[in-house]
C-alpha cells in the first residue's frame, strides 16, 4: 500500500469542498501557495491529476471526484470515532443551525440548566447537516422532509415547519386579515431558505415585491423587529419574540407543510439515559 501524507489528503478535501484554493487556505490557516504545493505533491504521489485549475477556482477531475468521496468518508469516520475523547463524561454536544440556536435554544438555556444541573452543554452551529455520524454524547437538530436516514442514528420529529409571516407591531401595514397577494407587495425580509421567492413563484403574486436578503433567519427576524419589513419563519423560531411583543403575526401559510424539524442521536448510548432524558426535554419544548 502506498504511503500518503494524511495532512495533504485533508488539505485536498477542504480545497475540493470550497472549489477555491484561497478559501481553503483561509480555513486551514495556511498560505495559498502551501495549499497548492501539498495538493500538487499528493497528485505526484498518486500519479493522477485531482484538480483542474481555472481563473475562477478549481474543479475536480474524475479521479479527483473518487478521491474526494473516499477522503470525505474516511475523515467522517475518524471524526465520529474520536468524538468525546479527552472530554468530561458530563458534556453533551448539541449540533444545530445558527438561527435555531439564537432564536430557540438561547431563551431556554436557564430552563435547561435547571432541568440538567450536572450537564455541561456544548453547542456547535452548522450551515448544513453533519456529513458524519453522531458520537455517543452528541445530539443534532435539523429541518428536513424525512427522519434521519443514517442507520446508526435514532431520530424523532419535533414539529411541522409551518410558515408564519411576522413584523414589528409598529410597522405600517394593511389591516388584518391580510391576503397573500397584499402581503407580497410589502417590503419582504428573506433568509437563505428563500421562502418569499418560493411563494412568489408558486402563486404568481408579488410583481411589485421588494426583497431584502439575509443569510440567516435570525438576522431577517431581527430586521423585522427593527421595523424594516416582513419576515417569514416557522413558529418555533418566533414564539419568544411573539410572547414578548417584539413581533406580531400577520399571516399563516394555509398549506400543510411536508417539512419538519427533527432531533437525532446515536444508537450507541447504552446506559446513557441522560441522552434520552435530554431528547425528551427538547421534544417537550415543542408541545
Amino acid at each position: 500500500m502506498r504511503q500518503l501524507n494524511l495532512n495533504a489528503l485533508r488539505v485536498f478535501a477542504v480545497a475540493a469542498s470550497h472549489g477555491n484554493l484561497q478559501r481553503a487556505a483561509d480555513e486551514l490557516n495556511l498560505s495559498r501557495g502551501a495549499v497548492s504545493q501539498r495538493i500538487k505533491q499528493l497528485e505526484i504521489d498518486l500519479g493522477v491529476v485531482l484538480l483542474k485549475r481555472g481563473a475562477r477556482g478549481v474543479s475536480l477531475t474524475a479521479e479527483g471526484e473518487r478521491c474526494h468521496a473516499g477522503v470525505t468518508d474516511a475523515l467522517a469516520v475518524l471524526e465520529t470515532a474520536l468524538v468525546g475523547i479527552g472530554e468530561e463524561n458530563d458534556r453533551i454536544t448539541l449540533h444545530l443551525g445558527s438561527s435555531t440556536a439564537t432564536k430557540w435554544l438561547m431563551p431556554r438555556m436557564d430552563a435547561f440548566a435547571t432541568a440538567f444541573p450536572k450537564i455541561s452543554l456544548k453547542t456547535e452551529v452548522h450551515e448544513q447537516i453533519l456529513s458524519r455520524s453522531l458520537g455517543r454524547n452528541e445530539i443534532a437538530m435539523w429541518p428536513g422532509r424525512a427522519q434521519d436516514p443514517n442507520p446508526v442514528h435514532r431520530s424523532r420529529r419535533l414539529t411541522d415547519i409551518r410558515l408564519v409571516a411576522v413584523c414589528s407591531p409598529d410597522f405600517l401595514r394593511p389591516d388584518w386579515p391580510m391576503g397573500l397577494e397584499t402581503l407580497l407587495t410589502l417590503p419582504l425580509l428573506q433568509d437563505a431558505h428563500r421562502r418569499w421567492e418560493k411563494l412568489i413563484e408558486a402563486t404568481g403574486y408579488g410583481n411589485a415585491h421588494k426583497l431584502l436578503n439575509f443569510d440567516r433567519s435570525a438576522l431577517a427576524l431581527d430586521a423585522a423587529i427593527g421595523g424594516h419589513g416582513i419576515a417569514i419563519a416557522p413558529p418555533y423560531m418566533i414564539e419568544n419574540d411573539l410572547s414578548s411583543k417584539r413581533l406580531v403575526e400577520i399571516w399563516v401559510d394555509p398549506e400543510p407543510s411536508s417539512d419538519g424539524l427533527y432531533v437525532s442521536w446515536s444508537k450507541d448510548h447504552v446506559g446513557q439515559q441522560r441522552i434520552s432524558r435530554i431528547v425528551d426535554w427538547i421534544a417537550s419544548e415543542f408541545r
